[in-house]
């Protein structure tokens, strides 16, 4: 499923494209993707509305837009589910048969495509109202961070998954950022030491910094086809092959850890894998 890293990137990849593109027409191909309005709801409110802007909270998209008659200023919530796509197409392009959304924008297209269908794209908005803090931000610091986990006895990799925790932490991520900190991912979050507070909320940090300047420099396929490994959009055609997957313990189960080359285990949390070294992320 995309994490944070993925669906900053596809939102700063989108920004450029779609200010004050106009929306003519609407297609919707599921419509339980724009629940809990219906179809008919949805085109009458998106029809000649104009998009302004784009910004990500969390794992979710969202898109400002300016009502046709009024000028009033709405938003739109995207969130990709587990296989969705989005992107901005040429309209003589054919549309692929998972097409769940389609707005028409004159010349081009955007295109919201799902094999699975469990993402959204929907006027409602309550899927952010109980987001935390987002990591990235100024308003995620260790001291909140450490006492809502002083307050939980789950395990620390399943507590982090908790978006009323810190928004857009998923499943790879939270791996990754507990073998930095060397934190087991089985240790109650309560027991966790001042100490390795601090040192996950900076791993926190660190690992989605990282990933978004990997995804940023990378040029990939918006659209998807192919495997990029870290991202799931796949690599653009014609790059090379210089690029290394960044995970440290995420699926490498049996491969050799980088810091003391055991062996990497895989567990599963909460019906999750979890990658870890047993040795570096010691009880």
């Amino acid at each position: 499923m995309p994490e944070l890293p993925e669906v900053e990137v596809l939102a700063r990849h989108l920004q450029p494209l779609l200010p004050e593109k106009k929306i003519r027409e609407v297609l919707v191909g599921r419509a339980k993707i724009v629940l809990p309005d219906s179809p008919a709801t949805f085109r009458e409110a998106l029809l000649g509305a104009t998009f302004t802007g784009l910004t990500r909270r969390g794992k979710y998209f969202l898109f400002q837009m300016r009502r046709a008659k009024s000028r009033e200023i709405f938003t739109l919530l995207g969130h990709l589910g587990m296989t969705g796509r989005m992107y901005v197409t040429p309209k003589s392009i054919p549309l692929p048969k998972h097409a769940a959304v389609v707005l028409d924008l004159g010349r081009e297209q955007f295109v919201y495509e799902d094999t699975r269908y469990f993402g959204r794209l929907t006027l409602d908005l309550t899927s952010v109202t109980e987001l935390g803090p987002e990591p990235l931000s100024a308003d995620f610091q260790p001291e909140p961070f450490g006492a809502a986990l002083r307050r939980s006895k789950q395990a620390i990799k399943i507590k982090l998954l908790d978006q009323s925790l810190v928004a857009g932490v998923g499943n790879i991520y939270a791996s990754e950022a507990l073998f930095r900190a060397g934190i087991a991912p089985q240790k109650a979050a309560n027991r966790l030491t001042p100490k390795q507070v601090q040192a996950l909320w900076a791993a926190i940090r660190t690992v989605l910094a990282e990933a978004i300047e990997c995804g940023s420099t990378i040029p990939l396929n918006m659209a998807g086809g192919g495997s990029g490994g870290l991202f799931y959009f796949g690599l653009a055609a014609g790059v090379t092959d210089y690029y290394e997957e960044r995970l440290r313990v995420y699926d490498r189960a049996g491969r050799p850890c980088l810091q003391c080359k055991r062996p990497i285990r895989r567990i599963v949390q909460a019906a999750r894998s979890t990658f870890f070294c047993p040795h570096c992320q010691r009880k």
